[in-house]
């Protein structure tokens, strides 16, 4: 089975290769052909017999290339792993639906079932979880995916045409597939493969749109029906909530107000509208049913009956009639909520819809009568999924966060009360007094601000903002705007600045604070943070406005940062401080009778909280998840995880899958015993003192991470809307978490992904880490994370890297020490798996990986190259964008950035 599904792999790899090959010489020449397949050989020689010549070989190969031929080379390897991620995540496919069918894994509904079945949890409380569930990926716009929207695009069309003739089969001509996939390619070859300009906001909210459009309004419905089916629960409510910051996270991005937010509502709102209209207009073609063949229910008969549908055609068609009003009433909604009419206008007026309630109201109507009628035929049809869309989606499609930093805040809330005449120096106060002062105001019915006084911008900026999520919030309804993220959290002043900054806008109600429709939730993201968010928490929830808005909503969110704490303390240290942190906070949430709703901040590398959310869904404490969970989907891990609707299910299905082992599962508590936590945390401070003395003690570091790495050219790749770093600071604090991991990706060091871990296990018993990675899901998950982001590392490259550090004694220095933590790190590996070699126990991922760094390999080489060329003053454009093409390629090839 592995071999056959090996081979067809290969096939479909070499197919594309061959017809990229063709696609070279005769677009781009013989010469360039001949040399990239020269490359190619020598790259694959190489990498089958290190002991070889093929090192210097390729060597001599990439020497002396002329500026046309690197970037011509770069521009076909990097199609090359481009076209080769499609064969794979093909064959990931196929090896999904086997395992599937056959219940061997867990993270498939029919294998998470089984698993519970055997641990004596039944059906009915299985649906109870679920019909009480948050289940809520949320799409960011931080940028890590380096791929046009054009290029995915391409990709896409080449993974469809394979897909469409696995679904033909013998109809499927050979033929004809080679010379329609050959056509994709050619376009493939002739797109640019880096953005020409930088994107502004409202271009990654028309991307995360797309996506909802495309992908989540089919998807979300369909796997909530197989659900039902599955657990014979036809009337089990969606526990999907797909959530987005993008409009509304201001944090560091200046780009952010209130027009880019209202902005945000319009296009989500105008995507989902339409899709609403196209359903009801398809479902008006089908449902012909006549009145003198069939009965109605009475309240069918009555939507029928108002409806102002003049035609004599459909004058005894009671489903047809009663559609017409719904589309007219939907396209007068449209032109409310989102400025412009629908696109195919209705045939008469109608009053817009008050709220998607109302809008889900009438189409039950006709799906209760459809059913009561014919029964079972209308039980999960079109109409179903409508209406299941309608409760997932409502009129904003995706609800969202706005998040800023605690600094802002204060500064907000200094400036109000200053002009006020309330205190004249609140970032003075210590924190007992600013949490007196703001207690006071919050009990307050009178406003700070006063429109006839002058205020800094920023407090302008930030009141207009909130003034836009409360016109939001009373346009689509209480689910558009659920949350407002702090981030820097390090006092419960943080959390009741943003209470008193609602109330200025009539979201907080001092006579009712449980009826505040959004809730502040601390981000706890550095590892000095992360140990203080229990006492934090515990004095926010002592706090009257805040418990009360918890107690009404029954949670209290709390978001941690994975990227920010592995920046600050390491791989191992961040696992372990988020993982005590989430026990501490659950703690606190308990004793104050609400429950804890933890959002985790992953990012799409290792070293910031990537990895399979399964796994790690699974290895989190007892009690933490309890059916409700959120987790950022960031950057390339979009398009990876949720790029088409097979595989996007499927990726849904495992973070729920996930969601109910890790809540009812036979594991008290995740596998977690007292002697495995002391090794833990005793692992942890070693890990944590090994990575500092690197990145914050050793002299020199800042210099040579930034001559050593591309984070200079990767600042130029014009890939998000925000800037690389906080400010205008060189050091590692102020780095945003995506550029420090891209750099060291790209440079093939991985080093957030695995250092310290080396020095923190030596002199510990390998016989108890061996068991804690067995018994305890969290460990294990952090040295197979390890060992995947390990084998994509190549230290030999990465010293071709640290050569572009000026100083070579530097170089060699601080190179050396990176070095021999990196084979301290794997033999630690190794010794834990018990393998001889990284991804011993996984060999599929390992012939995947080792498939494709052959092509990788040169990418990199050239991006040296021309790094070189570019740091020496050859202001050549070709130069530049030769590097980013470069970077591009060597993402695709890694499959990970940021």
């Amino acid at each position: 089975m592995i071999q056959a599904a090996d081979d067809r792999l290969r096939d479909e790899v070499r197919l594309l290769g061959a017809l990229l090959g063709e696609v070279i010489r005769d677009e781009g020449g013989q010469e360039l052909y001949d040399r990239i397949e020269a490359v190619r050989q020598a790259s694959v020689a190489y990498h089958r017999d290190p002991a070889s010549h093929g090192a210097s070989k390729l060597e001599a190969l990439l020497n002396d290339l002329s500026l046309d031929q690197a970037i011509g080379l770069t521009h076909g390897f990097a199609a090359f792993s481009l076209l080769a991620n499609v064969a794979e995540d093909r064959a990931g496919k196929r090896r999904a639906r086997e395992q599937a069918v056959a219940g061997e894994r867990a993270d498939t509904p029919e294998g998470a079932l089984k698993r519970l079945d055997a641990a004596g949890v039944d059906r009915a409380a299985v649906r109870d979880l679920l019909a009480h569930a948050l289940i809520s990926p949320v799409l960011t716009a931080h940028p890590s995916e380096v791929r046009r929207k054009s290029v995915i695009d391409r990709i896409g069309a080449v993974g469809g045409l394979l897909d469409g003739c696995d679904r033909d089969g013998i109809a499927c001509s050979p033929t004809r597939l080679k010379a329609e996939l050959r056509r994709q390619i050619v376009i493939l070859w002739a797109t640019r493969l880096t953005r020409a300009s930088g994107l502004v906001v409202q271009d990654e909210i028309n991307t995360v749109t797309d996506w909802l459009q495309r992908i989540f309004l089919h998807v979300a419905p369909a796997q909530l029906a197989e659900w039902r089916t599955l657990l014979d629960a036809p009337d089990l409510p969606p526990f999907l909530r797909i959530g987005t910051w993008v409009g509304g996270d201001r944090d560091g991005n200046p780009n952010v107000d209130a027009t880019v937010l209202a902005a945000a509502f319009r296009t989500q709102s105008r995507a989902v509208l339409r899709f609403y209209l196209e359903e009801v207009n398809a479902l008006g073609e089908e449902l012909s049913l006549s009145a003198e063949l069939t009965t109605v229910t009475p309240e069918l008969a009555a939507l029928a009956q108002a409806s102002v549908d003049a035609s004599v055609q459909r004058a005894d068609e009671p489903y047809r009639r009663a559609l017409s009003q719904i589309y007219a009433r939907l396209s007068a909604t449209h032109l409310v909520l989102t400025g412009g009419r629908a696109p195919l206008p209705a045939s008469f007026e109608a009053p817009g819809y008050e709220s998607p309630d109302a809008f889900r109201a009438e189409l039950a109507v006709l799906h209760d009568s459809l059913v009561r009628t014919h029964g079972a035929a209308f039980a999960d049809d079109r109409l179903t999924r409508l209406i299941t869309a309608a409760d997932i989606f409502g009129f904003h499609m995706a609800t969202l966060d706005l998040r800023q930093n605690s600094d802002v805040h204060e500064r907000v809330v200094a400036d109000l009360l200053k002009v006020a005449g309330v205190c004249p120096d609140y970032a003075g106060l210590d924190e007992e007094a600013r949490l007196s002062l703001l207690a006071r105001e919050l009990e307050s019915p009178r406003p700070l601000f006063s429109p006839y006084a002058d205020y800094d911008a920023e407090t302008l900026k930030e009141r207009a903002i909130l003034q836009a999520a409360a016109a939001a919030l009373a346009a689509f309804g209480p689910q558009a705007i659920r949350t407002h993220i702090v981030s820097k959290t390090d006092a419960a002043s943080d959390m009741l600045e943003v209470y008193l900054l609602l109330k200025e806008v009539g979201l907080y109600d001092p006579a009712d604070p449980a009826a505040c429709p959004v809730q502040a939730a601390p981000l706890f993201e550095t590892i000095e943070d992360l140990r203080a968010s229990q006492p934090t928490l515990e004095r926010v929830l002592a706090e009257p406005s805040a418990r009360a808005v918890a107690t009404a909503r029954g949670v209290q969110e709390v978001m941690i940062g994975y990227s920010d704490s592995n920046k600050d303390g390491s791989y191992l240290t961040s696992g372990w401080e988020l993982h005590e942190a989430s026990r501490a906070l659950l703690e606190v949430t308990r004793a104050a009778g609400v429950r804890l709703q933890l959002f985790h901040g992953r990012g799409g590398a290792v070293g910031r909280g990537g990895g399979s959310s399964f796994s790690a869904v699974l290895g989190q404490p007892a009690g933490t998840v309890a059916g409700r969970i959120r987790v950022t989907e960031q950057g390339e891990v979009i398009a990876n995880k949720y790029g088409e609707p097979e595989v996007a299910q499927r990726n849904l299905d495992a973070l729920t899958c996930g969601t109910l082992l890790a809540s009812l599962g036979p594991q008290t508590d995740g596998g977690y015993s007292a002697e495995h936590g002391a090794t833990a945390a005793r692992l942890s401070a070693a890990s944590m003192k090994a990575y500092r003395a690197l990145v914050y003690e050793t002299t020199g570091f800042v210099d040579y991470f930034r001559a050593a790495t591309p984070i200079a050219e990767i600042a130029d790749l014009k890939i998000g809307s925000r800037p690389a770093s906080r400010s205008t600071s060189t050091a590692i604090e102020d780095l945003r978490a995506i550029p420090w991991v891209f750099s060291w990706s790209q440079s093939r060091v991985m080093l957030p992904g695995w250092y310290g871990f080396g020095s923190a296990v030596q002199g510990e018993d390998p016989d108890e880490l061996r068991a804690m990675a067995q018994a305890w899901p969290f460990f294990r998950t952090v040295v197979q994370n390890m060992e995947m982001v390990m084998a994509k590392a190549d230290m030999a490259i990465a010293r071709r890297y640290a050569k572009l550090v000026p100083d070579a004694a530097l170089a060699g220095r601080i190179y050396g020490e990176i070095r021999a933590e990196w084979d301290r790190t794997r033999d630690a590996v190794l010794s834990i798996t018990g393998h001889d070699d990284l991804l011993g126990g996984q060999p599929e991922l390992d012939r995947l990986i080792r498939q494709r760094m052959p092509y990788v390999e040169p990418l990199n080489h050239v991006q040296i190259e021309l790094i070189r060329r570019r740091r020496a003053g050859d202001d050549d454009p070709r130069v530049s964008n030769g590097i980013l093409l470069a970077i591009n390629g060597v993402a695709a090839g890694l499959r990970n950035s940021g």
